[in-house]
């Protein structure tokens, strides 16, 4: 072991001198340790104020039979010493490192009462010593299916607060306090879910529901005296939260990580695709422009919706009567389905999210399939839904993309209008409302994959099941019923959310729209500029973003009251934060 001393004099002092002990466990040159050195008294003493430079010395000798270097540093008429240590200072040290051991000693024994006064948690929990501890049983990494009926939530993820603020509820606080009631997980791990590694496949908005999701945690897969531990967990949840089932899962498993892909569906009313009504702040903005490039019309004017009746004598109550009773052509769905085709593949989608640089490479989302479903009539209503299986989704971004779809088709804009959207320059695309929204299931095809390519038989101790929700298509498909279609519809029964919605868009006199033309050209007035004021810019009522409603509220949503609009937020988030939006 290379043992190195440092000795340094200085005029015109007498006698000051520091000494550096280094122990090297593996052997290194000799040159590289001396120069190691001279740097190191180089940071903590600089030259003297004269000038006069450092020289070295190394000295070789043998102590103990093993090899040592001395390396001295010094001004060039002080002496040098291989060795200055002495006695003295050994006595010194060893009583020092007494004393040191002493205070040590008295903290270590200082009275819980003397811990306390110093706040902050500091010292021993009472009766840690004494109290009984619960047995401690082993945890697996788990991956636990679940769905749920958003409506009641502040969205999917549980959210940290202040100590003095009341917890928001989320989807993922309500099952973790499941799974410590239920002793899945213990009361060491009961305070925050960080302890046990959960995470999630995809994160939901406010009021967004999920009839298949996936939450990874470490979780005691068996409790003394439950024999069904599923029953058991789920008897701990309410109504809207269902626990599908549980299996254990490798140990390296991420939700989020693992996650190939999600699909989510959008369902929304057809009467949506008929074209804005006549002496509408829309349709004065978009006929106007229209003009301007030299078109007496639209291609929507005078649609058969609208003729027959007088538009500004009608009411929405008797639009929305006659709106119900209306049904899409085939050529409309077909119209459907070409544009959200235009989705399909890798694009730039930072206009269909939020606080986004353009230039940003995470903008970069992957659609692997599209569909439209065929019409299907439930009540006195026609109902669509889209079907969208992606790589990942940005925050907004599915309700963003329906809007395009469905005011690309109401309005004839050329599905090409859409290569703009996915280009740099910003422009302003609404939310559909948050009430058609849920998230179907999210893939783990990678992963399958692997654990298939193992051919583990299912008795080995390694073997592990793959991700599937297809055994419980039962019980998913029952409960998207009962608790979110059957929701759904109710709400836009009593309120006509996406009537009023929509009434909402078309009252816009503004110029945030004029990308919606038959030609397919986007105008410099349609265009975004960051840090400019709009002159009236479209602004988003909160309304639309609830899915959930009182049962004797019956009142129908008021597109021409003056509600509470969402603000228009220009900053961009963080890192972190962009990854916490994603689903």
């Amino acid at each position: 072991m290379w043992r190195i001393s440092l000795q340094r004099q200085r005029q015109p002092s007498n006698a000051f001198e520091t000494t550096i002990r280094i122990l090297f466990f593996s052997s290194c040159l000799p040159r590289f340790e001396a120069k190691l050195l001279q740097l190191c008294m180089a940071e903590k003493h600089p030259l003297d104020t004269d000038g006069d430079p450092l020289s070295e010395s190394l000295k070789y000798r043998k102590t103990d039979g093993k090899e040592s270097v001395g390396v001295s540093l010094q001004s060039d008429n002080a002496s040098a010493t291989s060795e200055p240590h002495d006695s003295t200072e050994s006595l010194e040290k060893a009583s020092t490192s007494k004393d040191k051991k002493d205070r040590n000693r008295g903290r270590r024994k200082r009275d819980p009462e003397q811990w306390k006064s110093r706040g902050g948690g500091w010292g021993p929990k009472e009766g840690s010593s004494d109290a009984p501890k619960e047995p401690r049983l082993p945890k697996r990494e788990c991956a636990l299916m679940i769905g749920f009926c958003g409506s009641a939530y502040r969205g999917m993820q549980f959210q940290k607060v202040l100590p003095d603020l009341p917890e928001p509820p989320t989807i993922e606080g309500v099952l973790f306090r499941a799974l410590v009631a239920a002793g899945a997980v213990s009361n060491d791990n009961a305070n925050d879910p960080v302890k046990v590694g959960l995470s999630r496949a995809a994160r939901t908005d406010a009021g967004v529901h999920a009839v298949g999701n996936i939450v990874s945690l470490k979780m005691i897969m068996q409790v003394p005296g439950v024999d069904d531990m599923l029953a058991h967990i789920n008897s701990k949840l309410p109504s809207d939260i269902r626990l599908w089932g549980f299996q254990r899962v490798q140990n390296s498993f991420d939700a989020r990580l693992f996650c190939d892909a999600r699909k989510y569906i959008y369902f929304f009313p057809s009467y949506l695709l008929i074209p804005p009504k006549p002496g509408s702040g829309l349709y004065r903005v978009l006929k106007e422009h229209a003009s301007l490039q030299g078109h007496d019309s639209v291609p929507w004017d005078n649609d058969p919706f609208w003729t027959g009746i007088d538009p500004s004598t009608s009411t929405p109550q008797e639009d929305l009567l006659r709106k119900r009773a209306w049904r899409a052509t085939p050529a409309q769905v077909e119209r459907l389905r070409e544009v959200i085709k235009k989705f399909e593949k890798t694009h730039n989608f930072h206009n269909f999210t939020v606080a986004r640089d353009p230039k940003d490479k995470t903008n970069q989302r992957n659609m692997k399939k599209l569909e439209i479903a065929e019409p299907a009539v439930y009540g006195e209503t026609e109902w669509i839904a889209v079907l969208l299986d992606g790589q990942s989704f940005l925050l907004h971004q599915v309700r963003k993309m329906i809007f395009m779809l469905v005011i690309l088709c109401r309005t004839q804009t050329p599905s090409s209008v859409l290569d703009e959207m996915f280009g740099l320059s910003s422009y302003h695309i609404p939310k559909m409302p948050a009430l058609g929204l849920l998230l179907d299931h999210p893939l783990y095809t990678a992963y399958n994959t692997r654990l298939a390519k193992l051919n583990l038989d299912p008795s080995h101790q390694n073997y592990r099941e793959p991700i599937e929700f297809e055994k419980y298509s039962k019980e998913m498909n029952a409960f998207r019923e009962k608790h979110i279609y059957d929701d759904m519809r109710s709400i836009e029964d009593r309120k006509g959310l996406f009537d009023g919605w929509i009434r909402s868009v078309d009252s816009y006199k503004g110029n945030d729209f004029l990308y919606l033309n038959p030609q397919g050209i986007v105008p410099p007035e349609a265009i975004v500029t960051k840090g400019e004021r709009r002159a009236l810019p479209f602004r988003e009522k909160k309304v639309f973003n609830a899915t959930s409603f009182a049962d004797n509220d019956h009142e129908k949503v008021q597109a021409e009251a003056e509600d509470e609009y969402e603000e228009e937020t220009e900053g961009q988030l963080t890192k972190k934060q962009l990854e916490e939006t994603e689903g």
